[in-house]
């Protein structure tokens, strides 16, 4: 059910991109992530649209692809940002979850390099949730204003 309300608010998201003008802003108060598909289309519409992406609250698991695709200087955090990493899984058709080493060094190579490297220094991307947060955040991307 969880998911399936993702995937809708998701979707509506996306419609709302396709919709505002560029000078707007897309506000990102709470992802739990979800498939990575509808993500990265709606990631790959916001970069063309050169709109300014404000993280203010968690963004977790494929809502991070939001740091591969948007470019830097247009992401600022909040307070309340915070940005959850682990490595990709699968899930097949009987529910068992499996680990997708290839698509985990995929996605950790795409990550700009502060990202990156902050990841590797905890340990890389395995299926502990690493949090990014508070100062370590804040020496990356910008407080928004």
């Amino acid at each position: 059910m969880r998911r399936v309300t993702s995937l809708k608010a998701l979707m509506l998201a996306s419609a709302l991109v396709a919709a505002t003008p560029a000078a707007a802003e897309i506000r990102i108060i709470q992802s739990p992530g979800g498939q990575v598909g509808p993500f990265l289309d709606l990631f790959e519409k916001v970069r063309e649209s050169g709109e300014r992406v404000v993280i203010d609250g968690p963004c977790l698991s494929a809502c991070t692809l939001v740091l591969s695709i948007v470019p830097g200087e247009r992401i600022c955090v909040t307070k309340r940002a915070v940005f959850g990493f682990h490595a990709a899984r699968s899930i097949d058709r009987r529910g068992r979850i499996y680990a997708e080493p290839e698509a985990s060094e995929a996605v950790l190579a795409a990550y700009p390099g502060p990202v990156r490297d902050w990841i590797s220094r905890r340990g890389g991307l395995t299926s502990r949730l690493l949090l990014l947060k508070g100062r370590d955040l804040a020496a990356i991307y910008p407080r928004c204003r």
